[in-house]
């Protein structure tokens, strides 16, 4: 692969995660960064300055001359700034979640199916080498306890605050739902889920409980107006108990011996799980075009579909709740 022409990649979207994906392609070993855009020339000419690459003034320009895109726009914008990549014959890698709505996200997926395209989702903490670890060590889960808590996002001047443009199910919960699904593996019984906007008009803090039809449970929390941030993740085994901070990749395991219980303090190994995101997508998309058939990248679509279809799903229930006992009246 080394002595193979680099993949020519762009980026739409140049806010705070678009610049991290612009600084990382940079150094990404397979990739050859063409340029970016933003819908705000100031803020792309500041990012091209800031990392010496080329900012375009013309979207399609940029589109036409990259066999790859990553799309690091808001949520509610996903699907139009999508859809036009994959008619083009674009692959993508779009940031979490893949977007703000169900049907939108559907038919992103199914185009990508029909042309053979990789449509790659950023649920970066699946690259997270606590993650690793879960995985391997998830048999026979039956209860998962997670945690994400955030403090508010700072003001943007003209925009609403990056994510409060959906709820915070959608914005940071969805991570853990990710998570959930890929560490049970099972079919989802029934939830019960309670969320309230506090300063934004959507929920800024909400809960769900989950029972899969092999009795698994998982309880996750997610808050973006939280005086301190927090990224947690418990499992409970039949044999043990795992605790991982994933915002440090550490973390402690009691596991039930023949003498007793036993403690392991973990440690993974510390990587940059966005360039590890980045690199995997990259190579996706390489393995693509030469076997001449889909090579899926390691969180395709249909798994930002699934996370995004029971954000959704929570969503709903949340608002009928609330909008049954008057708790508040949710903005459209």
């Amino acid at each position: 692969m080394a002595n193979e022409p680099k993949l020519k990649v762009g980026v739409i979207g140049t806010g705070v995660l678009g610049k991290f994906h612009t600084n990382l392609y940079r150094t990404a070993p397979h990739a050859d960064l063409v340029g970016i855009y933003d819908a705000d020339p100031k803020v792309a000419a500041d990012a091209a300055k800031q990392f010496n690459v080329q900012a375009f003034q013309d979207l399609d320009e940029l589109v036409d001359r990259c066999e790859a895109l990553t799309v690091a726009v808001p949520a509610t914008l996903h699907y139009a700034t999508v859809m036009p990549l994959l008619q083009k014959g674009k692959h993508v890698l779009v940031e979490k979640p893949i977007d703000s709505e169900v049907g939108h996200a559907r038919e992103m997926v199914r185009l990508a199916d029909e042309k053979g395209l990789v449509l790659a989702v950023g649920h970066v903490e699946r690259f997270n080498p606590a993650m690793d670890f879960l995985e391997k060590n998830r048999s026979n889960t039956l209860f998962i306890e997670a945690h994400r808590l955030a403090k508010y996002p700072p003001p943007r001047p003209g925009h609403l605050r990056r994510g409060t443009e959906v709820s915070v199910v959608i914005d940071l919960m969805i991570h853990d739902l990710d998570l959930v699904l890929t560490m049970v593996g099972q079919e989802i019984e029934k939830f019960d889920a309670v969320g309230v906007p506090i300063l934004s008009n959507t929920e800024d803090i909400a809960n769900v409980r989950i029972k899969f039809v092999n009795g698994a449970v998982a309880n996750i929390t997610a808050s973006r107006i939280s005086a301190a941030p927090m990224r947690k993740f418990r499992v409970f085994q039949t044999d043990s108990y795992i605790s991982m901070d994933y915002s440090n990749s550490t973390g402690v395991i009691y596991r039930k011996g023949f003498l007793g219980v036993g403690k392991k303090d973990i440690k993974c190994t510390n990587t940059n799980a966005l360039a590890d995101e980045i690199n995997n997508f990259v190579d996706a998309v390489i393995a693509t075009k030469a076997a001449g058939k889909l090579v899926p990248p390691k969180v395709t679509g249909e798994q930002g579909l699934r996370a995004l279809e029971l954000a959704d799903a929570i969503c709903r229930e949340i608002h009928d709740y609330n909008s049954k006992y008057g708790l508040y009246k949710f903005k459209k």
